[in-house]
């Protein structure tokens, strides 16, 4: 697929539908794209290579744009497979092709590709210029986002950010889709952790005069970028998004379940709106994760099993811990039969938590809801909605 951003700026990437697991682990329902572009003028400037299997659509794209010129340079943005797969190829079919990129990224590159290069390297520095035939390029330092050696570069001459992984998001660029919720999903599953380095590149990039981003997965972005900046300042700072509740909650034999039917009856009439409810062993985990980062609550619910926790939850909440997750209202459900330690399990994971505000009330569910438990449970509703 090539599409025109700019009289001299192209996108060569690729559509994958064909793939199941981003990372062999996240569900794409609606696949993925690998992002290339190539900057054309008095020398041709390839952004960035694409997956292995999508290798033959992009060299056709890439060719079909050259229209029998060379590829004269190689900006290597990011070294994750996922976009570094052709660059070996790309280098053997333009022999005189420069490589463009960091010292890092220099460092690392036989870890990736099994051809030394190196002689054909311009190893570029932070917010160093390079001038190439007609357009200006500079480069700006992005370690940890969301890899060591990740780096960003704007054209000048065109307005054009082109930002790796930054502003990324799941499904083909062919997929209509509200660009929020999944670009939430793929940024607090994949660059979530490292909010600080994302706030540092925000600052690098924040007197740029930016019209365009250009991202290696999903749409190009040309239009009120004021938007998809400032949810990248929220994101990344680990502020709520939206006033809510997430209820994340597992049961074995549905008792738990019926008291989730009766904890969201309790909330609806204290006038909460946005109710989201998701079993932990059924639901997509890096979705559950996207909504307890969305909202500024969450209440867990969940049976002790093993003297510990159900293994859903304690995988929710492990995940929640190493994306750094903070700055939440938390209440806590549990249920056990003749021995309830899964409120005790919870609390020990999230008092490691930055700024976790964990609710005095918990209800302790022996199996059943009783009426001391619906008692319980009101309580619980006032205190997380204060």
């Amino acid at each position: 697929m090539k599409i025109s951003i700019t009289d001299s700026v192209e996108y060569i990437g690729v559509n994958d539908r064909t793939i199941d697991l981003f990372e062999s682990q996240y569900v794409v329902p609606n696949g993925v794209s690998y992002n290339s572009y190539i900057i054309k003028g008095e020398k041709n400037i390839v952004m960035d290579t694409v997956d292995k299997r999508a290798t033959n659509e992009w060299v056709d794209n890439l060719e079909k744009s050259l229209n029998g010129k060379n590829a004269d340079y190689l900006v290597i943005s990011h070294l994750e497979p996922d976009h570094s797969a052709n660059i070996k190829l790309l280098a053997q079919k333009y022999p005189d092709m420069q490589i463009i990129l960091n010292k890092r990224t220099a460092d690392m590159m036989s870890q990736f590709i099994d051809i030394d290069l190196s002689q054909r390297y311009i190893i570029v520095k932070e917010a160093e210029i390079l001038e190439i035939g007609n357009h200006k390029l500079q480069f700006f330092m992005a370690p940890m986002v969301h890899w060591p050696e990740v780096m960003v570069t704007y054209l000048q001459t065109e307005k054009i950010l082109f930002t790796a992984d930054a502003f990324g998001k799941f499904g083909t660029l062919d997929t209509e889709e509200d660009w929020a919720c999944e670009a939430r999903r793929y940024y607090f599953n994949i660059v979530g952790k490292y909010g600080a380095q994302v706030q540092l590149l925000l600052k690098k990039v924040a007197n740029l005069d930016v019209k365009v981003i250009c991202p290696l997965h999903g749409p190009i972005l040309d239009e009120n970028l004021e938007y998809y900046i400032n949810k990248y300042d929220i994101w990344s700072s680990y502020k709520p998004e939206d006033k809510g509740i997430l209820i994340a909650y597992n049961s074995i034999h549905g008792n738990t379940s019926k008291a989730i039917e009766k904890l969201e009856e309790l909330l609806k009439e204290k006038g909460i709106e946005k109710i989201v409810v998701s079993d932990l062993a059924r639901s997509d985990i890096a979705e559950v994760i996207e909504d307890a980062f969305r909202y500024d609550k969450m209440i867990i619910a969940t049976p002790t099993y093993d003297a510990g926790l159900f293994p859903t939850t304690e995988l929710f909440l492990s995940e929640l811990k190493h994306k750094n997750y903070q700055n939440r209202k938390i209440g806590i459900i549990e249920n056990g039969s003749w021995a309830p330690m899964a409120a005790k399990c919870v609390e020990n994971i999230l008092k490691d938590m930055k700024d976790i505000n964990i609710c005095e009330t918990i209800v302790t569910i022996k199996t059943k809801m009783s009426q001391e438990n619906e008692l319980e449970m009101k309580k619980l509703v006032e205190e997380i909605n204060s």
